[in-house]
């Protein structure tokens, strides 16, 4: 059965859509089967850092409803075997009910290693629809005083689930140098064990742009802390990339 990790955050701008593609697509390359589910309604962009830009016609409020078979909507990346995309809707049907997203993700276990769901900011009626069945969590953070209050926010509504990791993302070491703080003074604040640090990388937005994967473009800098938090998430011990 497969594994659903909902990747979220307390408020918008840390990276979230970002660390969704970059480890969803290191674990294709790792030969897993991999579905990413974007349910960030009405502001959706994973279809962009994945490099599949309105391929997807049918979203997973369809299928979620019954209009439309899993297998037909989500949408397979033509570079990457393995890696699909279910995109999310425009606006929240209201007869989408956490029961119905619940049966849309047990069918998704049988068919895919991982389910990696694209939260959207907030605590919101979408973030309780992307947390409803979810096995684990990441929650991103960027090392900002109010990134890693919303982020401790969150936790607290995270408390249903047994496994809840921090990534650290978009750290610079000018800005930790002259805040004088450290990676492990933000794990404190946030009251998470870590999963992973992400470096400030321009390599992101131009991946983004190009639309193509940011692991494809080789394994260094934010590429490679996301390849290393794949590895983790399969079981790998890999060192923490330290930034300081």
């Amino acid at each position: 059965m497969g594994t659903v990790i909902t990747i979220t955050s307390g408020k918008g701008g840390t990276g979230k859509t970002s660390i969704t593609s970059g480890v969803a697509s290191s674990l294709a390359l790792m030969g897993r089967r991999v579905l990413c589910i974007d349910m960030d309604i009405g502001l959706r962009n994973l279809d962009i850092s994945l490099g599949l830009n309105d391929r997807a016609l049918m979203d997973f409020a369809d299928v979620a409803l019954g209009r439309c078979p899993l297998n037909r909507a989500a949408v397979g990346h033509p570079d990457l075997t393995g890696l699909s995309l279910l995109t999310s809707p425009m606006s929240l049907p209201a007869s989408l009910t956490a029961d119905k997203v619940r049966a849309l993700l047990k069918e998704a276990r049988t068919i895919y290693d991982y389910i990696l769901i694209d939260s959207p900011a907030g605590l919101g009626t979408g973030f309780r629809l992307a947390t409803c069945a979810a096995d684990r969590a990441i929650v991103i953070a960027t090392n900002d005083t109010s990134s890693l209050r919303d982020a401790q926010r969150t936790v607290a509504e995270l408390d249903h689930l047994r496994t809840v990791h921090l990534v650290m993302n978009r750290i610079q070491t000018r800005l930790l140098r002259k805040l004088r703080t450290t990676i492990d003074d933000a794990m404190n604040a946030a009251g998470l064990p870590l999963i992973g640090v992400v470096p400030e990388d321009p390599q992101v937005i131009l991946c983004a742009n190009l639309g193509q994967p940011l692991t494809t473009r080789g394994k260094r800098g934010a590429a490679l802390a996301c390849w290393n938090i794949a590895q983790r998430l399969e079981g790998g011990r890999v060192p923490i990339m330290r930034i300081r």
